[in-house]
């Protein structure tokens, strides 16, 4: 074949292409167990820091922790109704799925810390740059936070992205849901730093320095979040 043809560039650059393409898929399709299994590790590692575990080093410490904090999963809709149930011992294990994070299923993740109930719920928001994520931890008198865990896409170093610490995070330990006893509207929220009001402090978190948006991003995502739960609080205390 004369190599001096447009021809032969041509079909040179469309096997190469062609070549590549393949081979690419084949490395992204063998890593994707792998990545998979890291996305899944991950999600344990957070749903257990909103428990109040972190420091958890091995992947297999990890597994065992969380198969022994958390009792049972499960979908439930608004109104409390259960779509499908997961429990830690039955031989199908756990059943959320990330596809089940949607506006219309909610995952639960039922825990159990020092014998006592801790229900887990996600919550998904928006900061300055991108998006947040976190689960939050509420307490079995459904008032009151056990523990939270945030993190976020792409928040500015040493001022949004500090939302991802836990100096932050531990502010929301034994805040309360609700402004008082008879509300049925979720109080809780992060304020502008500095900015805590007297009478308030029982469910107002201090935002971060110079950070102002990515904290009211944070509080949007806190309120709304627990706020889409409060049918299935309900159904618990009936």
């Amino acid at each position: 074949m004369n190599t001096n043809k447009n021809s032969y560039t041509i079909i040179y650059a469309s096997v190469l292409v062609i070549v590549v393409a393949f081979l690419l898929a084949f490395v992204s399709s063998s890593l994707k167990p792998t990545q998979d299994q890291n996305v899944a590790l991950d999600k344990k590692k957070q749903i257990l820091a909103a428990v109040n575990i972190r420091g958890l080093q091995s992947a297999a410490d990890v597994e065992a922790k969380y198969n022994e904090v958390v009792a049972s999963d499960m979908v439930v809709k608004a109104d409390g109704s259960v779509v499908k149930e997961g429990k830690s011992k039955d031989k199908d294990g756990f059943k959320v799925e990330n596809k089940d994070l949607n506006e219309n299923n909610l995952p639960v993740y039922i825990c159990k810390v020092n014998n006592e109930t801790k229900y887990v719920i996600p919550m998904t928001g928006r900061g300055l740059w991108g998006g947040l994520w976190g689960y939050i931890a509420v307490n079995a008198d459904l008032k009151t936070v056990y523990g939270a865990f945030i993190s976020h896409e792409s928040e500015t170093a040493g001022l949004g992205a500090l939302i991802a610490e836990e100096k932050f995070q531990d502010q929301f330990k034994g805040k309360h849901i609700f402004a008082d006893t008879t509300s049925q509207q979720v109080a809780l929220t992060v304020v502008k730093n500095g900015k805590v009001e007297a009478g308030k402090e029982n469910y107002q978190v201090d935002g971060i320095t110079g950070a102002t948006l990515t904290s009211v991003g944070v509080a949007n995502m806190v309120t709304q979040g627990i706020q889409q739960y409060l049918g299935y609080f309900e159904s618990l205390k009936k």
